[in-house]
């Protein structure tokens, strides 16, 4: 029936989002994830643990709205997810676990142990292979998140790749920490290169937080490498104008690029602005995305980045 529907709208979704510390309740001696236990300071308990879920489910749903239709997003890359278990309890045992979505997701040395991962709909998407992609740290750098590969067969029967991304973040300074990001896009650079190699006309998709906006080198040098930001032109609502606001500034730090013939197919971008994900920003004024801390103080909220959403046409067979 999903197959049946996706066919008669003739659309593929994707959808990016950063998740903000999605962390279980249960610590791993091998990383730095004692800021997300009950007994922390930030108290993070069972019951908040599943009301983050239920929250990032119903973000997920909410993306799959279009012009009065709906179906689930066909494929949704995810960033900061803890593990493993997280994902079961999002695709299995949350709100979203009538959607059905199987997964893949790395298991990187970040040392707060925070991954990437991809959901996608069975119904729609072909798992055929996956991998992780390690980032060899330079000097001074942290180990950070691995690269998630991910190649299948659209219901069109289309190979497309998908690469998830989480660079390294600003902390420590923008300028000083660039060198970390252009590490990251000059890996994923080489990635996307050895499958153009095998198949110059591929449908590669690229999604995640990047931590650089479009003016910043790492994106740059991204585009310039002939890859097309399928995440521009938003169409923006409710008062927000970026994946991210910091000191009452919005930024689009999260992205989803492609290739031509992703582009060809490009049907339009959106930010997921849906007001339930926003509330007031006392400080500097207008809205800010509805986090689930302010400094210490739990807020019941999502994430502190907005999702991404973008569509493409069903070439028919």
């Amino acid at each position: 029936m999903c197959s049946l529907l996706a066919l008669l709208m003739g659309i593929f979704t994707m959808v990016e989002l950063n998740c903000e510390n999605l962390f279980d309740c249960r610590h791993d001696s091998l990383k730095e994830d004692t800021e997300y236990l009950p007994t922390s300071y930030r108290h993070w308990t069972p019951y908040r643990y599943w009301t983050k879920l239920n929250h990032i489910g119903q973000e997920i749903i909410a993306c799959g709205e279009y012009r009065g239709r709906f179906e689930i997003p066909d494929l949704v890359a995810l960033t900061e997810v803890e593990n493993d278990s997280v994902l079961f309890d999002l695709t299995r045992r949350s709100i979203l676990r009538q959607a059905r979505y199987e997964y893949v997701m790395t298991s990187s040395p970040d040392v707060r142990g925070i991954d990437v991962a991809l959901l996608y709909s069975p119904f729609t998407f072909k798992l055929l292979d996956s991998y992780a992609i390690r980032i060899e740290p330079m000097k001074g750098m942290k180990p950070t998140r691995d690269i998630l590969y991910a190649k299948g067969l659209t219901i069109a029967d289309d190979t497309l790749h998908v690469f998830v991304v989480h660079a390294p973040s600003r902390s420590g300074g923008e300028k000083e920490t660039q060198p970390h990001r252009m590490c990251v896009a000059d890996k994923l650079l080489e990635s996307t290169d050895s499958v153009l190699a095998i198949s110059p006309s591929a449908r590669i998709l690229i999604a995640g937080d990047f931590n650089d906006t479009e003016k910043d080198r790492s994106v740059k040098k991204i585009v310039e490498h002939g890859l097309v930001e399928l995440s521009t032109q938003l169409h923006t609502a409710n008062g927000a104008k970026g994946t991210y606001r910091f000191r009452g500034r919005w930024q689009n730090l999260d992205h989803i690029f492609g290739t031509r013939p992703m582009w060809d197919d490009w049907i339009g971008a959106e930010l997921g602005a849906f007001k339930f994900l926003l509330t007031e920003d006392k400080k500097y004024g207008g809205v800010q995305p509805r986090r689930n801390y302010i400094g210490m103080k739990y807020q019941n909220g999502y994430s502190d980045h907005l999702p991404l959403i973008v569509r493409f046409k069903i070439r028919g067979n």
